[in-house]
């Protein structure tokens, strides 16, 4: 494209698919800004415990997609797959505000976590899909931060719905019903399949040894590095429970995701546009240092304000990374695979957050918070290490 070319225009497509995931988070958040509480303080488990919760519905939903990226490429359409997944996650709100004892509510996140795992590949696939490859990163940059924006607003409706229904979590949980519904109609009626998706997926399993080895050594180096990065960021659980530790009363714990969720959209298009121009493993060191600050702040600074300023750089360093790594992943794999390839590093990347979460609440339960933020320290430098021996000569990072 010539410097007199104006710049292609992002597709209707991800703007919608944009609008279904912020309404969706709206529901989504509603629900987990309260929920490590719940289990903690109604239901009387462990912070082990929930960090085990979490950490397993994470990966469920990241075993999952392997699978539905697998069977979109297969298919060689998206949009099956992005509505199931919206409408099992839709499906599983009501449960949250029904369920009285932990099992019920495990088996609602879990459902939840399927949804998620059977939307999310296929979505990123057809995001890239309907794209230009010369702005990629503008168009991931953007689906993210109309993302954010519902990440942003559920926390702020789940302040407002517990002061207006006394702390009355359950009841709280009957609001995010309403945005999940809208998330399942926009699907329906706004997304559209690529006009020319790509040929589709002979393959007869999820993932052959032949498929494996058509994925570039590039990708492959993505995924390990991907790896490493999420040993250093586990759940945001426990960013709720660092500040309702320090001193922030119940009601107003979704400041938490606030915070983040304001910082993460403000800032998600812009570097998703500068990803575009400056080399990814630049970016990946500046989200990786922005990490190390985070987990500093969390496990050193003392009070409510310090917990919220580690918050603030923990929404930096998911701006800096989140909509890279899903560019990265559809720059280094074949059209044909693509889906796969989001099927194959979420479900890496998910089980290491499982380890993550589990360590960080052992960690929490075992020594204390700030044991929990070390460890997420030690993993990140662990990945900033690796990440400055991958040499620029190689044009993979």
């Amino acid at each position: 494209m010539s410097m007199n070319e104006p710049s292609p225009r992002i597709p209707r497509t991800v703007w919608v698919l944009g609008f279904v995931s912020m309404f969706m988070d709206i529901s989504s958040e509603i629900i987990h800004a309260l929920l490590p509480l719940f289990l903690t303080v109604t239901l009387g488990l462990s912070v082990a415990m929930v960090g085990l919760i979490d950490g397993v519905a994470e990966a469920t939903a990241s075993i999952t997609k392997i699978f539905s990226g697998y069977l979109s490429d297969r298919m060689g359409k998206r949009k099956p797959l992005i509505l199931i997944g919206y409408g099992l996650g839709a499906l599983s709100k009501p449960v949250f505000a029904l369920a009285g004892t932990a099992p019920i509510i495990m088996g609602a996140r879990f459902a939840d976590r399927i949804g998620k795992g059977l939307r999310g590949a296929p979505r990123d696939a057809l995001v890239a899909d309907v794209t230009r490859p010369e702005i990629r990163g503008r168009a991931f940059g953007l689906r993210q931060s109309i993302d954010t924006v519902g990440a942003f607003l559920g926390p702020l409706i789940a302040i407002a719905a517990m002061a207006a229904f006394a702390n009355d979590m359950r009841a709280v949980f009957w609001i995010a019903v309403i945005p999940a519904g809208i998330a399942v109609l926009l699907v329906l009626v706004g997304v559209q399949d690529a006009e020319h998706p790509p040929e589709k997926s002979e393959a007869r399993v999820p993932v052959r040894i032949g498929d494996l080895r058509r994925l570039p050594r590039a990708f492959w180096l993505l995924v390990g590095i991907g790896a490493v990065f999420t040993l250093a960021r586990f759940s945001e659980a426990f960013l709720i429970l660092k500040a309702n530790a320090e001193g922030l009363p119940l009601a107003l714990t979704p400041l938490v995701l606030v915070a983040m969720n304001a910082v993460y959209m403000f800032a998600a298009y812009p570097l998703g546009s500068l990803s575009d121009r400056v080399s990814a493993k630049s970016m990946l060191i500046g989200g990786l240092v922005a990490l190390i600050a985070a987990d500093l702040a969390l496990a050193l600074l003392q009070g409510v304000a310090g917990a919220f300023m580690g918050i603030a750089l923990w929404g930096v360093h998911m701006a800096v990374t989140q909509g890279l790594f899903a560019k990265l992943v559809a720059d280094r794999s074949p059209p044909e695979l693509r889906g796969s390839a989001y099927g194959v590093f979420n479900l890496v990347t998910g089980l290491s957050l499982l380890v993550a979460s589990v360590i960080a609440g052992v960690a929490w339960d075992a020594i204390g918070p700030s044991a929990t933020f070390l460890t997420g320290v030690a993993f990140a430098f662990a990945a900033l290490v690796g990440l400055s021996v991958v040499r620029p000569d190689t044009q993979q990072f």
